[in-house]
């Protein structure tokens, strides 16, 4: 019997999780240069791409379009791809280690991080998650409601995410209608009354997780003062 990865028999593989990770780890195997492979790519979600369509900001337009890379990547014969299949729901470990020679879990992280403080499960308390989620049309997310007619928001954290929560809730929605913005969310912040956002963290400036770049983003806003 040969060994996988020739061209009688093919190294067989299982990419769980069709995000860049996933994506990534393709890419990878198709240039090992001395297997043979074959990759099938499954995801929980009727769409590839992860937290490329789900997670960047929709103004960031120039950082999605790397999904340009990963479509190359799903075009090769080698590879294929199935969606809205759940690992545990719709096939089992079992089922793929009896189907394929390696499994590649690439799930990622889709839940947020509590912080374990008093009144964070209050009204009004969101995750990012959850507000990334809603404005990205994430079908986990897409049915929030967020009540966007307060005048002042406090966002805990002063990294990327948080600069792009605070940008786009600031940011003029007739803008953001010209990108992949989820129409619902256009329709909320076309209705916000937010006038003031405020960032904390929990160390300084030194330490804060955001480029140079997103400073100047929001400092670009026209109503931004």
């Amino acid at each position: 019997m040969n060994a996988p990865g020739t061209v009688e028999r093919p190294l067989c593989v299982a990419v769980i999780g069709s995000g860049p990770s996933g994506f990534y780890a393709t890419e990878a195997l198709l240039k090992a240069s001395t297997l043979t492979v074959r990759v099938d790519l499954f995801d929980r979600l009727p769409t590839p791409f992860g937290l490329v369509r789900g997670g960047v900001a929709p103004d960031h337009q120039k950082i999605k379009a790397i999904t340009v890379i990963y479509e190359k990547v799903a075009s090769d014969p080698r590879v294929r791809f199935f969606g809205n299949v759940k690992l545990g729901r719709d096939i089992s470990v079992e089922d793929l280690r009896a189907r394929y020679d390696q499994i590649v879990y690439a799930v990622g992280c889709e839940s947020d991080r509590p912080m374990g403080i008093p009144g964070e499960a209050l009204d009004g308390s969101f995750a990012a998650t959850d507000l990334v989620g809603w404005y990205n049309g994430h079908p986990d997310h897409r049915h929030h409601r967020f009540d966007l007619s307060c005048e002042a928001v406090a966002i805990v954290g002063i990294g990327n995410v948080a600069m792009d929560v605070a940008r786009i809730l600031t940011q003029d929605a007739e803008l953001l209608a010209k990108t992949d913005a989820a129409s619902y969310a256009l329709d909320g912040l076309r209705n916000s009354r937010i006038k003031r956002v405020y960032l904390l963290g929990r160390r300084g400036p030194v330490q804060a997780a955001f480029s140079p770049k997103e400073i100047e983003e929001l400092g670009e806003i026209e109503r931004a003062t």
